[in-house]
């Protein structure tokens, strides 16, 4: 199967739901909006992950290639975004 594409996937959630192709992007659009909005909280997409935000710690790496190597350097606290599959998405997707 092809990588889906935006409107590919719009146009199959359409047709799965019996909805026009309007209300599909709209919905989508929707569920997108709520998961930026709430991923600091956790955002659940049911049946498939969850979107969160963690932070990381300061911490010290030593380079280990380039003109830079076995220098030590200070690695800056960060704040990421992540996204894991629920369990079932899993088993379903890797079998």
């Amino acid at each position: 199967m092809a990588k889906m594409t935006k409107t590919a996937t719009i146009a199959a959630v359409a047709e799965a739901a019996d909805i026009s192709k309007a209300q599909a992007k709209a919905a989508m659009d929707e569920i997108a909006s709520l998961a930026y909005a709430n991923a600091k909280d956790g955002f659940v997409i049911p049946g498939i992950g969850k979107v969160s935000v963690r932070q990381t710690k300061a911490r010290k790496m030593i380079m280990r290639f380039g003109p830079r190597e076995g220098e030590e350097i200070t690695v800056e606290a960060k704040t990421k975004l992540k996204f894991t599959f629920l369990k079932a998405a899993k088993e379903s997707i890797l079998g």
